[in-house]
């Protein structure tokens, strides 16, 4: 188990401030954020490369604050890779493994099994500057499961790979893990997260904002941040304080007079509303239901996304909607077209600013 404790690091212009989190063995953990977040800064400090100002990392109850990189059990894989480029791949591959094991024998074997492991067997020969990004980051993968660490750190593993190469790479991390490996993964990208990991911890501007698995951080986003960094769609500023009616909901205006109820106990003031767009119900014409959201819209636009489509619907908020494409044939749904939407109340979740 990895327990970070109040970790801060700080910089003249930037600080990663009191990052705390639990990292059970063989979890799976993304840590999302944009660009200069400080994913990389807080994997660094775990590897051993920064020293923190404040705060202390525990390893299997071991304090390792204050570790070299090379007593640590942490293996680091960069996004540059950082492959010896005047060693086979066979060779890049051994390099942990020499202070580890006196047997060349033992060593061919291992890197064999490694090679074989991570798909680039057929490739032990050749050298990085011939290898294609997805194969150099399988060498890169294989030369630091050499070092057998306990956990495995993996900076933007996928970025700058095409989609064929996405998939098989995720398919090999989804591998590495099963195999009882725990993984921390910075990305940038939710679905990359919520495709592999069973944790994800949100940074912005150096600070952790909500973590838990993917169901919670995705599906119930505790910041506008959040929301939005998840994907979500329909999230609308919130332009009056909320009141409550005679059944118990509350209702708060958004852009151009819309007005939405919804479920909630006490709401501060300057929110979001957000709807999940899986849970609007488009119509041809006003449906009798216990949804107590109904706005009439046009349709504007739609977006075709794999096997469904988006409909994006001006009801004096732009909404997207996701329907099946058997459902947008079956009602006709082409811009300009006239329409309804319904949702429940309780679909409907406010999130701070």
């Amino acid at each position: 188990m990895l327990s970070i404790e109040n970790i801060s690091v700080r910089f003249p212009s930037f600080s990663v401030e009191n990052i705390s989190l639990v990292v059970e063995k063989h979890d799976y953990l993304a840590l999302l954020g944009v660009s200069g977040a400080g994913k990389t800064v807080l994997l660094e400090v775990l590897a051993g490369l920064l020293r923190p100002n404040r705060g202390r990392i525990l390893l299997n109850g071991n304090d390792i604050t204050h570790q070299r990189i090379q007593q640590r059990k942490i293996g680091l894989v960069y996004q540059d890779l950082s492959l010896f480029p005047h060693l086979t791949v066979a060779k890049n591959i051994a390099y942990p493994l020499q202070n580890r094991i006196s047997s060349s024998r033992d060593i061919r074997e291992k890197v064999d099994e490694l090679a074989q492991q991570t798909g680039v067997g057929h490739l032990l020969d050749r050298y990085p500057g011939t290898l294609s990004g997805g194969e150099a980051q399988r060498v890169a993968l294989a030369r630091t499961l050499a070092a057998d660490p306990d956990i495995l750190l993996l900076d933007e593993p996928l970025s700058n790979l095409d989609v064929k190469l996405k998939s098989d790479l995720r398919k090999l991390l989804r591998n590495i893990h099963t195999s009882g490996k725990t993984v921390i993964h910075v990305t940038h990208d939710f679905m990359e997260a919520a495709t592999l990991a069973n944790k994800v911890a949100v940074i912005q501007d150096g600070v952790l904002v909500q973590h838990g698995t993917p169901e919670e951080v995705f599906r119930h986003p505790q910041t506008e941040f959040v929301a939005r960094f998840s994907g979500v769609k329909n999230l609308f500023k919130c332009l009056s304080n909320s009141s409550s009616t005679a059944d118990g909901l509350h209702k708060v205006m958004i852009e151009n007079d819309v007005e939405i109820l919804f479920l909630a106990n006490d709401i501060p003031e300057n929110g979001y509303v957000m709807i999940p767009q899986q849970d609007i119900i488009i119509s041809e014409s006003r449906v009798t239901s216990s949804a107590v959201n109904n706005l009439e819209g046009v349709v504007k636009e739609m977006i075709l996304l794999g096997a469904g489509i988006e409909i994006v619907v001006d009801a004096g908020a732009e909404f997207v909607v996701s329907v099946s494409k058997q459902s947008q044939e079956g009602m006709h749904l082409i811009p300009g077209k006239k329409v309804w939407l319904s949702f429940k109340a309780s679909a409907v979740r406010y999130v701070d600013a």
